[in-house]
């Protein structure tokens, strides 16, 4: 085992503070990662506050990394030290059930490890990427293509893929028209790579002053979700409507702009139960759906086609002495478009 510096909060209402923190040492499949970036995401924020009520405090938060490999074990195979690579929202699961064979990690049937706030192998709580180094296991870190810099690929590891991952699903593409809702940490990417898949996309937003932004980003339409015209407007015309916002709608009127066989799919988790009529499901055989992340090799051909497309996350990079006044921005919708903490200033106060 060895020590590195790292952020924590001891509580729902408690400061981050600096610490250290234990790492194991590298073991036969094991890389290290020195940390450069650690993006920060709305879950982030929900779990050191507690909102999910699971939290494992003290929380060492963190599951948009990227870095640099400075160790591999003995018998890696897929990276080299001065490797460029990420870390997303796991980092273990069975590696036996069928799910995980498949690709599909994150709903690996015996329960993934998530990279901070979980139980892995070892009977510890993980710790996640606001810290100066990680170990994890091969299988479950991706290479970051040169083309995209390491504070913008950063929330790719989380929002890129979250997004990814539903638009690949449902066929998103030529000739089909995508809705998303919110133009945040997961929509603005999600806009991104749902134009470079080719499909007709649509914002819908609170405010217009993203409309420029939203535009540059491929998006073809940018409407205020509180207009009642636009549900007029749009009766009935997405194939696909991505929610990112972590807050209570009118399901039944989003549901409603949904064609035949159209889905609605929920990645925004609101505080509370949500409500809907079934009749906006049962008019156009709709169907409203959840998503996890990708799978990691997904994960891989998510980073892939950004790199290819010039397609990353606009950030705003702050210290780690800035992580308290960052999550109240976060909570406030305060940020264009992602908070990445620049691990340099890790140093323990």
């Amino acid at each position: 085992m060895f020590t590195v510096n790292a952020r924590a909060t001891t509580g729902p209402t408690e400061p981050f503070r600096a610490l250290r923190i234990e790492r194991r040492d590298t073991g036969p499949t094991d890389v290290l990662i020195d940390i450069a970036y650690s993006g920060i995401c709305h879950t982030d924020v929900s779990r050191a506050r507690g909102e999910f009520g699971t939290t494992m405090y003290p929380i060492v938060p963190g599951h948009e990394i990227a870095g640099i490999v400075s160790a591999v074990g003995s018998e890696v195979t897929r990276f080299a030290v001065g490797d460029r690579v990420g870390v997303g929202c796991l980092v273990d699961s069975c590696r036996e059930c069928e799910l995980c064979r498949a690709g599909l990690e994150p709903y690996c049937l015996r329960g993934h490890v998530r990279t901070y706030n979980s139980i892995g192998r070892d009977g510890e709580n993980t710790l996640g990427g606001y810290s100066e180094k990680i170990v994890v296991d091969e299988s479950y870190v991706v290479g970051i293509p040169d083309a995209i810099p390491l504070q913008n690929a950063a929330p790719l590891l989380c929002a890129g893929i979250t997004l990814y991952s539903p638009l690949r699903h449902w066929h998103a593409g030529p000739g089909k028209k995508v809705a998303i809702l919110g133009f945040g940490g997961l929509g603005h990417v999600g806009v991104a790579i749902s134009a470079a898949l080719g499909a007709h996309t649509t914002v819908f937003e609170l405010t217009m002053d993203k409309q420029a932004d939203a535009l540059k980003r491929g998006a073809e339409h940018y409407r205020l979700s509180t207009d009642p015209a636009v549900f007029t407007e749009f009766a009935g015309a997405f194939d696909l409507i991505l929610s990112t916002v972590p807050a209570q709608i009118d399901y039944d009127a989003f549901l409603s702009l949904l064609a035949l066989d159209g889905t609605m799919v929920m990645l925004g988790v609101p505080k509370q139960p949500i409500t809907l009529d079934v009749f906006s499901l049962l008019h156009n055989r709709r169907s409203l759906a959840g998503t996890l992340v990708g799978g990691i090799a997904e994960t891989q051909e998510m980073l892939d086609f950004c790199a290819e497309r010039g397609i990353s996350a606009e950030v705003e990079i702050i210290g780690a002495d800035e992580i308290d006044n960052a999550y109240d921005r976060v909570a406030s919708g305060d940020v264009r478009y992602r908070f990445v903490i620049d691990i340099r200033t890790m140093t323990k106060g």
